[in-house]
């Protein structure tokens, strides 16, 4: 057979994946009657059945499973042919998706981005905040801003600096509560995460092991986050060039070493050439520069 449909086999990854159509189309942005339709012709294609329907959805066949591991194949031979024609577009023109942190994103890129469309404004901008890993192999997106160094061996990364991190409180909680000091730090009340760890972890490095639920407030969302402590819910952490900008907290300084941030930029090595990429990685860099250590 040598006329197999690539969009009929990303659809039945798609459907595979997700466990039923309506999962597999709000991933691939498609509607569930071509889903659908794109599964019946592969079977036909391929005189099988894929699929058996089940109450919570569908399940593979032996026939589908044993295709998985050639569709995988088929899937990566595509990505690989998608990386390499982006990689030889040779104009300063066209779209480049940058990821980075929700803070990095709110906070330290508006105003670097902005720069970007003056001098460049042929090239158009994505921006993507998140805290989870974008998949650059996957074209999620084509640069990231990364606050660890990335380990995968088709990457292309540099090391920018550090971002320093400190104690901070809204003006209102230090009036009613009075300023901590490192002896009395422990009777204030912080403001922690929900699920993500690493402020507890922080502490246990200091030399303090606390429960989770030493933190009354907790919340992951970083944004929210800040709100919080801003509103006097108590002591927390954010990136110390920011507070500056905010004159309703104030930093504390108890004499206990924290963290710093390390800020990494990143891109697949096919499509860290293209030119475009490579003129935004060049104005992220210069434009990160002077906020990091």
């Amino acid at each position: 057979m040598d006329n197999l449909d690539w969009s009929l086999v990303r659809a039945f990854l798609a459907v595979a994946d997700a466990g039923s159509l309506s999962g597999a189309a709000r991933a691939l942005g498609a509607s569930q009657p071509t889903l659908g339709r794109q599964i019946k012709a592969l079977e036909d294609q391929l005189r099988a059945e894929l699929f058996q329907r089940q109450p919570r959805g569908l399940i593979l066949t032996e026939t589908g499973a044993a295709l998985m591991e050639p569709a995988r194949a088929m899937e990566a031979s595509m990505r690989q042919i998608a990386l390499t024609a982006a990689g030889q577009q040779t104009t300063l023109e066209g779209t480049v998706r940058i990821t980075a942190s929700i803070v990095a994103s709110a906070y330290l890129l508006p105003e670097i981005i902005a720069d970007m469309r003056r001098a460049e404004p042929a090239i158009q901008i994505e921006l993507v905040p998140t805290d989870a890993s974008s998949s650059l192999t996957y074209r999620e997106a084509d640069i990231a801003v990364r606050m660890y160094r990335p380990t995968q061996l088709d990457l292309v990364t540099q090391h920018l600096g550090e971002l320093e991190l400190a104690l901070f409180a809204s003006k209102d909680y230090l009036a009613r509560r009075g300023a901590p000091t490192a002896e009395t730090m422990m009777q204030h009340d912080f403001v922690g995460y929900d699920t993500d760890m690493r402020i507890i972890e922080g502490f246990a490095q200091a030399g303090f092991e606390v429960p989770r639920e030493f933190f009354a407030v907790r919340c992951d969302d970083p944004l929210t986050y800040y709100r919080l402590v801003r509103a006097g819910c108590g002591i927390g952490f954010h990136q110390a060039g920011l507070l500056a900008q905010d004159d309703q907290v104030m930093r504390l300084d108890l004499g206990i070493p924290l963290p710093k941030l390390p800020v990494w930029l990143t891109a697949h090595e096919t499509m860290r050439q293209t030119p475009r990429i490579r003129r935004v990685w060049e104005m992220l860099r210069d434009g990160l520069a002077p906020l990091v250590t």
